[in-house]
């Protein structure tokens, strides 16, 4: 009777690719570590939008925001994509993935200086210990997988030449120039794995890359659950319309909810069939992470107007999580229901999302947009109620 060799010793395996229908595949302690790492990244991103959309510098806030989180979310997404196919979870693995939560930590120390004076040194430093870590990674995947060797090098090669790119601009682009650079470098960073995966695809898991973006999105709500907190914190601690505050904070609860349950009303894995919804569901994840964690400064901003403490007027202050909530409903829209089909649901979150943005010409704008997310989930059960009634009944 024979037996199966001895698996490598854990110090050091194979970067052999692991199979795409792998059983009970879920994420790692590793990963989860990773996460938490980012989360700091996150709330240092959510606190400079917060501070500029106070003080009403609207545009390079807005700026500033969407160049941050492109750092925060296209390391993230590259890390999660690269372990599906092909996590070790052997020693070098490990000190890799070690050394870009470094490269994270030092991403999110340059945050600061990022929103108030531009400066993008340092959040440039982080982002490229966070890419450059890869790069062993896909070299180590070309030896080990013959098959797919010409798309691991591409990988390697692609962000090696994209972070030299990055370097090249943030010493010798002038900052006037700047902006535009950074948006070509962010078209060749997205080209990358396009490139890459045309010559062989990776045998990324379905059921764990919605895993993995179900626990980020969690995440980045949680910038709203801190939102409402400091907002309970206020009703008290201050002499302000304590009702007022408190009804705030808990349309912010709901409008918390309600995004939860937007997004997790159906398991995604099955939209994951091919490499085209691949890119198209991992990409356009970029807009549901980034106006997620916006809420939770709009909710902040519209606080900090009951109190008084904000330098804007009443659309202004309602604007911030108006507009947030209505791209996340957007978003999740465009990723999660039109994929499934133009049924019901189809006009109900589009629909939803021009209310939630007239509702911030009209006052307790954050009770009202809880009242209408709350509208569209209770649509959502009950559309899906009549779904599963109608196909038991056939």
């Amino acid at each position: 009777m024979s037996t199966a060799p001895p698996s490598p010793p854990r110090w050091h395996r194979p970067m052999a690719p692991r199979r795409a229908d792998e059983a009970h595949r879920v994420a790692t302690p590793l990963e989860l570590l990773y996460d938490l790492v980012f989360v700091v990244a996150i709330a240092q991103a959510a606190a400079g939008l917060h501070h500029a959309l106070a003080e009403g510098h609207w545009q390079t806030g807005l700026v500033n925001y969407a160049m941050v989180f492109f750092a925060i979310w296209w390391t993230w997404l590259n890390f999660a994509w690269f372990a599906s196919a092909y996590d070790t979870d052997d020693t070098p693995y490990r000190i890799a993935v070690m050394v870009q939560m470094a490269g994270a930590l030092i991403l999110a120390a340059g945050i600061e200086s990022a929103f108030e004076h531009r400066e993008f040194l340092v959040v440039t430093i982080g982002y490229t210990v966070i890419r450059l870590a890869m790069v062993p990674q896909w070299l180590r995947a070309a030896h080990s997988d013959p098959a797919r060797r010409t798309t691991c090098r591409r990988y390697a090669a692609g962000v090696t030449a994209v972070q030299v790119c990055w370097w090249i601009a943030a010493l010798a682009v002038p900052d006037t120039a700047y902006l535009y650079v950074w948006m070509a470098l962010v078209v060749f960073e997205l080209l990358v794995p396009v490139y890459a995966e045309r010559a062989e695809t990776t045998t990324w898991h379905p059921h764990h890359i919605a895993e993995r973006y179900s626990l980020f999105t969690i995440i980045v709500l949680g910038e709203t659950v801190l939102a409402s907190t400091l907002a309970v914190k206020a009703a008290f601690a201050t002499g302000h319309d304590r009702i007022q505050v408190l009804v705030t904070a808990a349309a912010g609860l709901v409008v918390l909810f309600s995004m939860w349950w937007l997004y997790f009303d159906r398991p995604v894995h099955d939209l994951l069939t091919n490499l085209r919804m691949g890119f198209r569901w991992g990409y356009g994840h970029y807009l549901v992470f980034a106006s997620a964690a916006a809420v939770g400064a709009g909710t902040e901003i519209a606080v900090e107007s009951i109190e008084g403490e904000a330098r804007l007027g009443p659309v202004a202050s309602a604007a911030p999580v108006a507009v947030a909530v209505a791209v996340y409903v957007l978003s999740v829209w465009v990723l999660q229901v039109l994929p499934r089909g133009r049924g019901p649901l189809a006009w109900a979150y589009p629909l939803c999302a021009v209310l939630v943005l007239a509702s911030m010409l009209v006052p307790w704008t954050l009770a009202a947009i809880a009242l209408l997310m709350a509208g569209l989930v209770a649509w959502t059960v009950t559309v899906n109620h009549r779904e599963a009634a109608r196909g038991s009944a056939t």
